[in-house]
């Protein structure tokens, strides 16, 4: 299997593709400069207590409170609150972390009431992003993750990862961490440090430890509250460092800024591997080029065709995910409706366990699969899906098909699932439903790079349009594009885009920044 990772950067945000063999399995699309992710810490304000459901909101500079639940303070909570007073007690010289004492673990059937006052500051991370009409999910057991090594600050043990089973490497690294740890701080080791070496272990553990260091300083030396103290890495890096393994072959990515930064953290994590990051520098959009803007067309939206006609209903709710498999107008097998049920069901579970990835799709799925009489049918179609959902890197858990022909799964949401919406409002019509004459539109563009020349100054620029548009601007020896180059200069450009609509268009200069050249009323 070839994994190859795409990342197409524009001027508002970032998207990442993991492709497999060619086949899109997972995509993931924010805003640049989006906050509020999955891992940041702050420094912030208890806003509100709830004794009724033991836990508090709290104010970290979202538009809704951040929920903070008494069991979700951790074991440290004591130690971190009098350790952020010491901190702030003198803002020129910081306390040393090392010489912190421990204070006595939170017990498990305390009360919010007791521990927490209103206006009180605490030191928090986020564990789920902002969903729907829910604010951030919080925790006061504070952690800084690696590739190999995860740091907690206040931990008391080291752990390693279960998925580690030689009992001669795990008693290796616990020994070998124990020797390399910070006053103060406990380790969980990842299933990717077997076998490391102790420099490489050493150097990521002296990293993290950097990162705190760099937290408390931050919140010794401001007095705004509540605070960002400390933020999780781009999402391209995040994605690298849960995802990369050596059978990566390659990653490419649109952005100078963000090949550097791919680069130079492949090249501490992986050094063999850092000629894999490629630059592209194509005429084309870059997930035209590796053909992920048609997969993302096609693999998302409410209905989802997979093998020989049969299709996927998928419906998103707030309480859960439903999933309705149909056999659609395939060809019959032989062997009879039995026969053709489990074929279908098979191929909707491979599908499925796609879909899940690819969408990011959380909390509870029930899925409504063809109903099947033999048990042994029913027993091969829940292999097959737990066999499928193996690499799956979020947690789940799934039930054998109930007596309805139901399978629920759980899998673990800490993001909104990805939505993309494939039906768009016209982007011509403004949803009037009317637009101008379909053959005076090469007209309306001409005149859009006339004022964009003659008026605005503008001289080098590219015009994305639909691939068809783009066919008849370039057809012939004396073409369109050519009339309008010797007419306007040569700094035109003609790109063909996948994502346009078919009489849509977009400008951008020379610097691949976004030129806003539409008006509403060119449609009346």
């Amino acid at each position: 299997m070839t994994n190859e990772v795409v990342i197409d950067v524009q001027q508002k945000d970032i998207s990442i593709a993991l492709l497999e063999d060619k086949k899109l399995v997972e995509y993931q699309k924010e805003p640049i400069g989006e906050s509020f992710a999955v891992g940041n810490i702050y420094i912030a304000k208890v806003k509100k207590l709830l004794p009724g459901l033991n836990a508090c909101f709290v104010d970290v500079g979202y538009e809704r409170e951040a929920f903070l639940h008494y069991l979700d303070l951790g074991g440290q909570f004591n130690s971190f609150a009098k350790y952020l007073k010491q901190v702030q007690s003198d803002r020129k010289k910081l306390y040393p972390f090392a010489k912190a004492n421990r204070q006595p673990e939170l017990t498990k059937d305390g009360s919010i009431q007791t521990t927490l006052a209103q206006g009180q500051e605490v030191l928090v991370q986020i564990v789920k992003e902002p969903i729907s009409t829910k604010g951030p999910r919080l925790t006061g057991e504070i952690s800084f993750a690696g590739r190999y090594l995860v740091l907690v600050p206040f931990g008391d043990k080291v752990s390693v990862s279960s998925k580690i089973k030689s009992g001669e490497e795990r008693a290796r690294l616990k020994q070998l961490i124990h020797s390399i740890k910070p006053k103060n701080c406990g380790v969980i080791v990842r299933t990717v440090a077997e076998g490391k070496r102790v420099a490489d272990l050493d150097a990521e553990l002296k990293v993290l430890n950097k990162r705190w260091e760099d937290a408390i300083t931050k919140i010794q030396k401001t007095q705004q509250r509540p605070q960002l103290v400390y933020e999780e890495t781009g999402r391209a890096i995040a994605l690298l460092r849960d995802l990369f393994n050596p059978s990566f072959t390659s990653i490419h990515v649109n952005s100078e800024e963000t090949y550097d930064e791919v680069r130079n953290y492949l090249t501490l994590i992986a050094p063999e591997k850092a000629d894999i990051v490629k630059l592209y520098t194509g005429k084309l959009p870059i997930f035209d080029n590796f053909d992920v803007t048609k997969q993302i067309k096609s693999g998302f939206g409410r209905i989802v065709n997979y093998k020989h006609g049969a299709y996927l209903i998928i419906e998103h709710t707030e309480a859960l995910h439903v999933v309705d498999v149909n056999s659609g107008n395939r060809t019959r097998n032989n062997n009879g409706q039995e026969a053709n049920a489990l074929e279908v069901n098979l191929g909707a579970a491979d599908e499925l366990a796609r879909q899940l990835r690819l969408r990011d799709m959380g909390g509870i799925i029930v899925v409504d699969f063809i109903d099947m009489n033999l048990a042994e049918d029913r027993q091969k179609l829940y292999e097959r899906m737990c066999e499928n959902m193996k690499q799956d890197r979020a947690r789940h858990n799934i039930l054998p098909l109930s007596k309805f022909g139901l399978m629920q799964i759980t899998r673990q949401r800490v993001r909104p699932a990805m939505d993309v919406q494939v039906e768009e409002e016209c982007p011509t019509c403004f949803g009037s439903g009317k637009i101008k004459s379909s053959i005076l539109f090469t007209d309306q563009l001409e005149g859009k790079i006339d004022r964009l020349v003659n008026k605005i100054g503008i001289k080098k620029f590219s015009l994305h349009v639909h691939p068809y548009v783009a066919a008849y601007i370039n057809q012939g020896v004396f073409s369109l594009k050519r009339r309008w180059q010797l007419k306007y200069g040569m700094g035109l450009r003609i790109i063909p885009s996948q994502k346009m609509a078919f009489l849509q268009y977009e400008f951008y200069d020379s610097k691949k920044q976004f030129i806003d050249m539409k008006e509403e009323i060119e449609t009346k």
